[in-house]
Formats: C-alpha cells, structure tokens, sequence
C-alpha cells in the first residue's frame, strides 16, 4: 500500500467546488473536494510487457488545477475512469519489470513517461488512424483494450499516477531514458517541454516573421525556449501578466514582453514593433465592441485559452496568418469570429506531442527530442521548479499552484520517498 492524491468522480462535489472555488480558493481541496489523500495498493502489470515505476517528482499541471477546481469543460470526461491518482508529469525509476518486457528497460533505469494512452499501449492490433499516422495523442481507442478508459496516465484508474508513493505502471512505448546531466527538475518537466515544443514546431522559424505569444505561464514559457532550441529566428513577442513571468521570458528567448494592458493600448504595442503592413495598418474602432486591426503579425501562440485572449489573438493575426491555439480553453465565450473569416486566418489546435521532423531531418518523438534540448544546456529550465511539496502536503501546494502571482513561482512539484 501506499499514499496517493486521488480524483473521485462525483456530481454534487462537482457542482460544490465549480460554484464556490472561484471565491474560495480552499474549497477545491476541502473535505468535500474531488480529491482525497488515501491509503491505495500498486496497480497491476496490465500485461507482462509493462514496467512499475516509483515517481521521484511529479508536476502540478494547469490540466490538474482545472480538474481539481471543476472549472474546465466536461468535454474528457466520458474518457477517464475513476477513481483516479493524478500525476501525468513525472520522473522515476523502474522498479520492476514484466516477463515480456523488451531488454532495455531494466529495474533501475531513471525514466519519463508519455501518457499518452494509445492502441500499442492498450494492446490493440490493428492501431486506429490517428495512431497509424503517429498521432498517438489523438487515439480513437481511448476506452478499449488492457486497461480501463483514459486518455492520460494521471487520469486512468488502471495505470496509477504520479501523486502517490504506491507506483505507477507503464508501457514500454511510453518510456524515454533521461539523460544522467538532465536533474530530476527538469526531467520532471519534460512532458510539459513536450507539448510546449510541439506547438513550437509549427511557428514559423524564419527570420523576418513576428510571433505574439500570449501568456507566460510554464508552458507559454517552456515554448519560447522550445522555439529557440529548434532554431527559430522570428521576433518573439510576449504578453506577461506578472514581472517574473516577463523576465523569465527574456531569459528563455523573447525578444520584447508587455504586460496586461487595455485592448487599444496592447494592440498599438503590437503593431509597433512588427505588426503594421501597408499604408492602412492601424487600429480601428467599431461603433460598438473591441477595436479591429489592420495588419497584424505572422503567428500567433495562445497559451492562456480563455475569452479574451482567443478574441485578441485573431484580431492581431495578419491577413492569412497563423493562429495556435495551446491553452486549455473550456468554453470561451464572446469570440468575434469575424476576424477568422474576413482575414482567411488559419486557426489550428496543438495538443500533446507526437512525432516531429527535427531541424536535422530526423524523425523523433516529441519528448525525446525535448530531453536532447535539456541534455544539451543541462539546467537552463531548473528555474522553473520553483515549489517542492511532499504528499502530506497536497492542499498547500495545490494552493501554491494555483498562486501564479507569487513572484518567482512557476512550476510546483511534489517531491516523493525514493525508498
């Protein structure tokens, strides 16, 4: 048996907490929260291909402040099965093996997982479309084979999660190695760099592109860096709500950052400094509503996914540029789709990681790449763990998660026995 933050499946606490935890913040972990801190057993080996892992460090993710707060939308929620332990981001080490698991996974390999819950995780032959494709992310079989329903580890009651010291089990397909120079911070942050990087991939790297990147939360910050290490030459421009965000942001590779600043007086910012094109660039205001701009830049990254932000992010696209969307964004409302339409924007979701074509024509997984770029400037992203939490902890790092505004707070952790 061990200790584990579980997330339990119930319609009133549901409604409790997403009525009362935007005023108070303490009841999204309170006796009548989603989440418990409860005695549970190992999870068994689906099959006698999978490996145990105890977790060493294991990250708070947005993903999971928004399950636990009950703010998000219930669009994953046919696709888990509860009860179960949170933790998708983690680092650990195997502990035990199956029968048939391939020889290069021995007990006492450091190692990250990908949870990604696809058919060659699940053990089913043959692989959906997505999956085919590499897409794994993407799996249409998110409710069949070995294990229970889950799109993630740290959301499927079968495979345990990163907040517990009763383990975690995992396919081989899921593991990478992690470098002896990269520290267990950062490779505890390994699965965010990934998805971070993958949105990275698809900005424009040339030089003499604009790129708006709107928050600078871990992931908005993690992608600015995944976007230098792959060789991206743009103009970054970033929109930072707190002082230490703007700063770690010029750390990691923006070029210039703002803070939060009424609609005319941030779209001006904008366009001053690469987003005015042609004599009749220029903001524009409506008789009612948001300014309308005229010009725009390349490419913008929405990290943040709220209202606001996806409505700012398409009015500062240039005719026939790219929008990312990166943040989680529930149900936004109050988006002028206008903008999308007259401007012929394109407007493309990124999700997760998958396969990517590396600057050097390699073709590699998402997260080993990203662990190359670690092992290759071994603690640039240490900084960003910037809270250490044991599981007896739970409420109060939760807390601190949440607490963005703390100067110098990034990313939290929980750190777990290594015995």
């Amino acid at each position: 048996m061990g200790e584990s933050i579980q997330f339990i499946r119930s319609v009133p606490r549901w409604l409790f907490v997403r009525n009362l935890s935007g005023r108070w913040p303490s009841a999204a972990t309170g006796a009548l929260s989603c989440i418990r801190r409860v005695e549970t057993p190992p999870p068994r080996l689906p099959t006698q291909e999978w490996v145990r892992i105890r977790p060493y460090m294991s990250g708070i993710c947005g993903s999971d402040l928004s399950a636990i707060a009950c703010k998000g939308s219930p669009y994953f929620s046919p696709f888990v099965s509860t009860p179960f332990v949170l933790g998708h981001e983690l680092v650990g080490e195997i502990v035990e093996t199956g029968n048939e698991t391939p020889k290069a996974w021995q007990v006492g390999r450091r190692v990250v997982i990908e949870p990604a819950l696809g058919c060659e995780v699940r053990g089913l032959r043959p692989p959906c479309r997505s999956c085919a494709a590499g897409e794994y992310a993407n799996c249409e079989n998110i409710t069949k084979g070995s294990i229970p329903a889950g799109f993630q580890t740290g959301y499927c009651a079968g495979t345990g999660g990163g907040w517990s010291t009763a383990t975690v089990v995992a396919h081989p397909s899921q593991l990478q190695a992690v470098p002896e120079v990269v520290s267990d911070e950062e490779a505890a942050l390994a699965e965010p760099f990934a998805c971070s990087l993958h949105a990275a991939m698809k900005i424009p790297r040339e030089k003499g592109k604009t790129i708006l990147v709107i928050g600078s939360g871990t992931i908005g910050l993690l992608l600015i860096h995944g976007y230098r290490r792959a060789g991206g030459q743009g103009r970054v421009l970033v929109v930072a709500r707190f002082a230490h965000q703007a700063e770690m942001a010029r750390r990691l590779g923006a070029d210039e950052c703002v803070n939060l600043r009424p609609p005319r007086e941030f779209y001006q910012w904008v366009l001053e400094r690469g987003g005015g094109a042609g004599e009749g660039a220029g903001i524009y205001q409506p008789e009612l509503g948001k300014p309308v701009v005229l010009g725009g830049v390349d490419c913008i990254v929405d990290c943040v996914g709220n209202s606001q932000t996806i409505d700012d992010a398409v009015r500062l696209a240039r005719p026939g540029g790219l929008v990312l969307l990166v943040g989680m964004p529930g149900i936004p409302r109050n988006v002028d789709w206008t903008a999308i339409w007259y401007k012929q924007l394109s407007v493309q979701g990124t999700y997760a990681y998958g396969w990517e074509t590396a600057p050097d024509g390699r073709r590699v997984k998402t997260i080993q790449l990203g662990l190359e770029y670690m092992a290759g400037n071994p603690g640039a992203l240490a900084p960003l763990v910037s809270g250490r939490f044991s599981l007896e902890e739970y409420r109060a790092a939760i807390q601190h998660a949440f607490r963005t505004d703390l100067p110098g707070n990034f990313k939290t952790m929980f750190v777990l026995p290594r015995t």
